[in-house]
C-alpha cells in the first residue's frame, strides 16, 4: 500500500496491453461529486469485456488503489486545435466502463449485505470486494450512516474498524461474529403519572433526595413539567466550565440570522421550530448546578419558545445591524436554568417591508449535526410532509452510553501512550489563554481553488484514506511553525456519533468532542505521516467521549495550563436538496457566528466537491493570514505526496510567495545610504545640529 506510481506510469502500463494503442488517465467527478481515476484507452481491435481484462492485467503490476475503476474506450482520444487532449471533451464513463468483473464480485453473505449497503450510501451500482470505501467517496459523516445501518443488520462493529479496514473484505472479516449483547441503557423510570421522585429512579446521574426536590422546584410546573434528569456529557461540562468563568458575553452562544419574506412566513417557520422542540428531548433541556454535587440536566415536558419583538428606528442605518445591536450580541447571556436554550429576536425591516430574525442558541443543546437535523425538521414540517419524520431519540441514549462503555481507566491508557512525555503547551503565536472569553476574535472565510481540492481528494483516494487525516496533517505543518516546535499538539473535534447503537446517527444533542491530537513534524515522509495520521484518527475515535480534563492528566503539563492553544475542527456539510429550497422559498439566509474558546482555531468545511477555510484567531493575528498559512500547508501536502512522497515532513513549506518575500525580503532589506564623501566628526557635527538634545552616538 506504500507503493506510488504516477498517472504517466499506469498510462505506461495500459499500453503494453496488446490491444492498447493510446492510454490517458484522469480523476473525474462522478454524480455524487466524488473523484473517480478513469482510464480512456484508444485500441487496436474491439473486444467484447475488455474494461474487467484490463483492470486484471493492471492488477498484476499495480497497487489495488492505483487501478482505474472505469475504462472508456474510444476510437481516439478528443484534441484541441493545437494538438493537445482536450480533456473536457472527454466523455463520462457509462456503467460497463468500471472495471469491477465477476472475479472482483462480493463473496459470501456479509460481504454481499456491505456491498448493498455501500452502493446505497455511495451511489455506486457495483461495488468491488477489494473496493475501498474512502476511494469510492466514502467520509467520516457516511461511515456514521454506514456502521448505523451495519448495526440495524444485527451487527456488532464501530467507525474505527472502518478506518483501520476500509476495503470492503477486509471489513467483512470484522462482522464475522454477530452481536449478541447490545448495549442496554437504563429506561426513564419517570412517567407523566408519578408523584415523586427518588434516587432509585435517575440511573444516569447520582443525587441525594434533597437534591432531586432542589431540582424540581427550579422547574416551571413542578414534577409535572420534569420528564428526565441526567448528568453532562464530557463537552457540556467544559463549556458550562466556561460559561461560569465568563462575567460578560458567553462563547458559545451560536447565531443565524434569517430573513422572511412576510410575517405569515415568520409565524409558520416559528410554529414548525416550536414543534421541533416538542419532539425532542435535548431542546426543551435546562441545566442546574447550584446547591448540587455535580451538574445536571433537566428535561422538560412543554417548553415555549422565547420569541422577542423588537421596533427598528427607520432612520437609524442598516435593519440587521440596528437588530443585532438591540438584541446585544456581544454580551449576551442565556438563563441556562430556563427551556429552551433558544431565544428568537424579530424586527421589520422598515425599508424592505422583510422581517429579520436572529436565532440566538446555546451549543450547549447541540452541534452541527443538530443544527442540521433541526433545519431538515423545520423544512419538512413547512412542506407539509411531517407524517414522514422519524420518531425522535432522546439524548439520554449518548448519556447512557458513555456510562457503560469504554471505561475511564482505558481512556487514561490510550492518552497516556499518546502524551506521557509531553511536557509543554503547544501554543502558536504564543496564545495559550483559552479562558479569556472577552478576547478580541478576527474571523476569516476562504474557499480553497478547485484545482487544490480535487488534488487532495485524489491523493486520499490513492492512499484509501480520510481527507481528513490530510487536513490533520497539513493543520500541525501549521501549528509547528506558528509555535517553533516540531512535536506538536492541538485540539481536534470528533464527530461523537461513531460508537453505540444505530440511532445515534440523526438523534440532536451536543456528541461533538475536542480532544489532543499529537503529531510529530520530523523527518519522516510526507506518506507514511498520512498513513500514521489516519491509524491515529481511528484509534482516537473509540475514545470520542473521554474527558479532555482527563486525557490532559496524563501528560506532563500541569492543570490550569492549557496543553494547547489551537484547534482543528473538520467537518461536513451537505448541499441542500430541492425539498429544502422548496420549503425555504421566501427565507434568505444571512449568516451566522459562532466561537470557541481556543485562541487559535481552523474549521475546514468539506462541502463534498469543494473544501472551505473558516480562522478565528486573535485580532493579534490576522485570520486571512492563518487561511493562507493553511492553504500553502495543503499545497505542500498534495505536492508532495504527488511527486515525492517520502519527503520528509518536516521540510514542508507553508509561507505562500507573497509572504516569505515579504518575510525575507522586504522586511530585511535594511540597506540606508551612506554619505561617503562625509568624515565621522562631520556626520556627529551635523546631527548635532539637527537634534541637540537628541543622543547622538552610542557605544557598546
Amino acid at each position: 500500500r506504500g507503493f506510488r506510481i504516477e498517472p504517466g506510469e499506469i498510462e505506461a502500463q495500459l499500453t503494453t496491453h496488446a490491444n492498447v494503442r493510446e492510454a490517458l488517465v484522469v480523476a473525474r467527478d462522478d454524480a455524487q461529486g466524488d473523484k473517480r481515476l478513469i482510464a480512456y484507452v484508444v485500441t487496436q481491435d474491439e473486444v467484447v469485456g475488455l474494461a474487467g481484462e484490463l483492470r486484471s492485467y493492471l492488477s498484476l503490476s499495480l497497487p489495488e488503489h492505483m487501478v482505474p475503476a472505469a475504462f472508456v474506450v474510444l476510437d481516439a482520444l478528443p484534441l484541441t486545435p493545437n494538438g493537445k487532449v482536450d480533456r473536457r471533451a472527454l466523455p463520462a464513463p457509462a456503467d460497463e466502463a468500471y472495471a469491477r468483473g465477476v472475479e472482483e464480485a462480493p463473496v459470501g453473505e456479509i460481504e454481499t449485505l456491505l456491498a448493498g449497503l455501500w452502493s446505497d450510501l455511495l451511489g455506486v451500482e457495483r461495488i468491488g470486494r477489494r473496493d475501498s470505501f474512502f476511494t469510492l467517496g466514502g467520509h467520516s459523516l457516511l461511515a456514521v450512516r454506514l456502521i448505523s445501518r451495519i448495526r440495524q443488520e444485527g451487527y456488532a462493529v464501530d467507525v474505527a474498524a472502518l478506518f483501520e479496514a476500509p476495503r470492503l473484505c477486509d471489513l467483512a472479516e470484522k462482522l464475522e461474529k454477530k452481536s449478541d449483547v447490545a448495549v442496554a441503557v437504563a429506561d426513564n423510570m419517570i412517567t407523566p403519572q408519578s408523584m415523586f421522585i427518588t434516587p432509585e429512579m435517575l440511573p444516569l446521574v447520582d443525587l441525594t433526595q434533597a437534591e432531586i426536590d432542589y431540582v424540581l422546584t427550579k422547574v416551571p410546573g413542578g414534577i409535572a413539567n420534569v420528564q428526565d434528569i441526567y448528568a453532562l456529557s464530557s463537552l457540556q461540562e467544559g463549556m458550562l466550565f466556561h460559561h461560569l468563568l465568563e462575567e460578560s458575553g458567553d462563547t458559545y452562544i451560536v447565531v443565524s440570522k434569517m430573513a422572511f419574506s412576510s410575517r405569515e412566513l415568520l409565524d409558520r417557520y416559528l410554529g414548525a421550530a416550536q414543534h421541533v422542540v416538542d419532539r425532542h428531548d435535548i431542546l426543551r433541556t435546562s441545566f442546574l448546578w447550584d446547591e448540587l454535587t455535580s451538574p445536571v440536566q433537566v428535561v422538560w415536558r412543554h417548553a415555549l419558545l422565547n420569541v422577542k419583538l423588537i421596533e427598528l428606528d427607520a432612520l437609524g442605518g442598516p435593519a440587521l445591524e440596528q437588530l443585532e445591536r438591540s438584541s446585544g450580541l456581544e454580551h449576551y447571556r442565556m438563563n441556562l436554568a430556563q427551556a429552551p436554550l433558544m431565544h428568537f429576536v424579530i424586527a421589520q425591516d422598515t425599508q424592505s417591508e422583510r422581517w429579520l430574525m436572529l436565532e440566538i442558541s446555546h451549543h450547549l443543546i447541540g452541534d452541527h449535526s443538530t443544527q442540521d437535523v433541526v433545519n431538515e425538521e423545520i423544512e419538512t414540517i413547512l412542506s407539509g410532509r411531517e407524517d414522514s419524520l422519524s420518531d425522535p431519540e432522546p439524548f439520554r441514549s449518548l448519556v447512557g452510553e458513555v456510562r457503560i462503555g469504554i471505561t475511564p481507566e482505558k481512556h487514561m491508557r490510550f492518552f497516556r501512550v499518546m502524551l506521557g512525555d509531553v511536557d509543554e503547551a503547544t501554543l502558536p503565536f504564543g496564545l495559550g489563554d483559552v479562558r479569556d472569553a472577552d478576547q478580541s476574535i478576527d474571523e476569516a472565510h476562504e474557499t480553497m481553488p478547485a484545482a487544490l481540492n480535487n488534488r487532495l481528494r485524489d491523493q486520499a483516494g490513492r492512499l484509501g484514506v480520510s481527507l481528513a487525516s490530510l487536513c490533520h496533517v497539513a493543520w500541525g505543518l501549521v501549528v509547528a511553525r506558528t509555535s517553533g516546535r516540531q512535536d506538536v499538539v492541538f485540539g481536534t473535534v470528533l464527530l461523537g456519533r461513531n460508537q453505540g447503537t444505530a440511532v445515534l446517527e440523526r438523534a440532536m444533542g451536543l456528541f461533538i468532542n475536542t480532544l489532543p491530537f499529537r503529531l510529530r513534524v520530523d523527518a519522516t515522509g510526507v506518506e507514511a505521516a498520512v498513513r500514521k495520521t489516519h491509524s491515529l484518527l481511528a484509534e482516537l475515535l473509540r475514545h470520542e467521549h473521554a474527558s479532555l480534563a482527563e486525557a490532559q492528566r496524563c501528560s506532563r503539563v500541569d492543570a490550569p495550563a492549557p496543553l494547547f492553544g489551537a484547534l482543528l475542527n473538520y467537518r461536513h456539510q451537505m448541499p441542500s436538496t430541492p425539498d429544502r429550497s422548496r420549503a425555504f422559498s421566501g427565507i434568505e439566509m444571512l449568516g451566522g457566528r459562532e466561537s470557541t474558546n481556543y485562541p487559535v482555531a481552523m474549521s475546514v468545511e468539506d462541502f463534498g466537491q469543494s473544501l472551505g477555510l473558516t480562522a478565528q484567531v486573535s485580532k493579534n493575528v490576522s485570520a486571512s493570514r492563518l487561511c493562507a498559512l493553511m492553504q500553502q500547508a495543503l499545497e505542500s501536502v498534495a505536492d508532495t505526496l504527488e511527486n515525492r512522497p517520502t519527503h520528509p515532513l518536516h521540510q514542508l513549506d507553508v509561507l505562500s510567495e507573497p509572504e516569505r518575500r515579504l518575510l525575507v525580503e522586504e522586511w530585511n532589506d535594511t540597506v540606508v545610504p551612506f554619505a561617503e564623501e562625509a568624515c565621522i566628526h562631520e556626520m556627529f557635527e551635523a546631527q548635532a545640529e539637527r537634534s541637540p538634545d537628541a543622543v547622538a552616538l552610542v557605544y557598546e
